[in-house]
């Protein structure tokens, strides 16, 4: 599936031959996410991120990045989490050079102009307004306080108008000489190609890096004893309700019940809640679920936006239906599941971009890398006994968490009904 070299700066390679695809992707993942900020310099790691595309030593101004990769059709793009950074670029197999050469230019050869940096605060204080005026999403930041409180997880990846407002570039280039290293970095590349190649490639380009070792976030803080809830009024058409449970890290043995517990309760149109809350009651249109696994910790969010009016509705029949979950799944219902699960991770790899991610993903993570066939054999042989002990053991009051953004003026009544039978 995929070929591995570390070179002797600790830096890991991993490259998987498709020798029919036409593009080449190329993924760097890098663990300097905004777990690993000093609270003083919230967002840091995003603001960073944003620099890395505004001049290098080669390519002066951003423009000249973006020409030089849609100039032979290509597509670059990067995203910051809480645990990582991932910089990566699609190119026409012919131009595989050139998206190694700008990724790794702009990596290497940043020049965190200060000019530059006192334009991009302000488009970073724009991208936070819009985080905040778009409810959907700051419902999401809002659960997080809720769920972490004062520590990484509870804080937006962006930071706060605070924080962004007072970063200097001596910040941005220490955390740079902290997070980013040859052995926090995997670089993961798909597409018709040779491993030797790509490996000298960037031998040439990355074999003088160095840098500190690789080091964990700090551990998560779990202090929670009781259902906590919070209702942010504010003018908008719909009510959106965000009903977390603190869950598990990508680490532990029962992440993939997990998985298929959420698949059953809110992935796709047949999912639980989909069925009751939107098919069955007509209470929301836009009704799921979804799982965030980190190294120590993970959440499970079920998501609804509804008619204010209908929020304590909505909230009942979500805890109804997460709390059914505890119950033994039909064998015809937890097939069905498996299906989809297998059925949606086999498409989301089709292409270049998705084998790289799938790599270099879990070898960051993980620090070993599944077939697509070992993940599927696992799902096939979890019961429904596996999904229902992971329902008991983390469907309980002490990790719930209850968030409300929108023209809902008291949310007390809501407590009432955060709590398991």
């Amino acid at each position: 599936m995929y070929k591995k070299t570390a070179l002797p700066n600790g830096l890991r390679v991993l490259t998987s031959d498709m020798p029919h695809a036409r593009s080449v992707s190329l993924a760097f993942f890098v663990s300097a996410g905004s777990r690993h900020e000093d609270p003083r310099r919230a967002g840091v790691a995003h603001f960073l991120e944003h620099m890395f595309f505004k001049g290098t030593q080669n390519r002066p101004n951003s423009q000249e990045i973006s020409e030089a990769i849609e100039g032979v059709g290509g597509i670059i793009n990067a995203e910051v989490g809480k645990e990582m950074a991932v910089y990566w670029a699609k190119v026409a197999q012919q131009h595989t050079t050139v998206a190694l050469d700008i990724l790794t230019d702009v990596l290497r050869h940043s020049l965190f102009d200060r000019d530059e940096i006192e334009k991009e605060r302000r488009v970073i204080l724009e991208e936070l307004n819009m985080i905040a005026d778009d409810p959907r999403e700051w419902v999401d930041v809002i659960l997080d306080e809720v769920m972490w409180g004062d520590q990484a997880l509870g804080r937006d990846v962006g930071g706060t108008k605070e924080t962004v407002s007072a970063m200097r570039r001596e910040d941005i280039l220490g955390y740079l000489a902290a997070r980013y290293s040859p052995r926090s970095t995997v670089i993961s590349v798909a597409g018709a190609l040779e491993h030797e190649r790509i490996v000298d490639d960037l031998a040439s380009r990355l074999g003088d890096w160095q840098g500190p070792p690789l080091t964990p976030p700090p551990a998560a803080v779990i202090d929670q004893t009781a259902p906590r809830l919070r209702v942010q009024e504010k003018d908008t058409e719909q009510a959106h309700v965000s009903l977390g449970l603190r869950a598990i890290s990508y680490l532990d043995p029962e992440r993939y019940a997990l998985d298929l517990l959420n698949v059953i309760l809110g992935e796709g149109m047949s999912s639980r809640l989909f069925l009751e809350i939107r098919e069955k009651r007509g209470l929301a249109y836009d009704v799921h679920s979804y799982v965030n696994h980190y190294q120590d910790t993970g959440a499970m969010v079920a998501y609804a936006g509804v008619e204010p009016g209908k929020v304590y509705q909505t909230v009942a029949a979500l805890m109804e239906q997460i709390s059914r979950m505890k119950e033994p799944t039909p064998s015809q219902e937890l097939a069905k599941a498996k299906e989809f699960w297998k059925g949606r991770m086999i498409l989301r790899l089709e292409d270049t971009r998705g084998i790289a991610s799938w790599v270099g993903s879990q070898e960051i993570l993980l620090d070993q890398v599944l077939s697509v066939d070992e993940v599927i054999d696992i799902i096939d042989r979890l019961s429904a006994e596996d999904v229902q002990r992971a329902a008991h053991r983390l469907f309980t009051d002490d990790r719930l968490s209850l968030a409300v953004v929108g023209p809902v003026a008291d949310g007390n009544h809501l407590s009432s009904l955060l709590h398991f039978q």
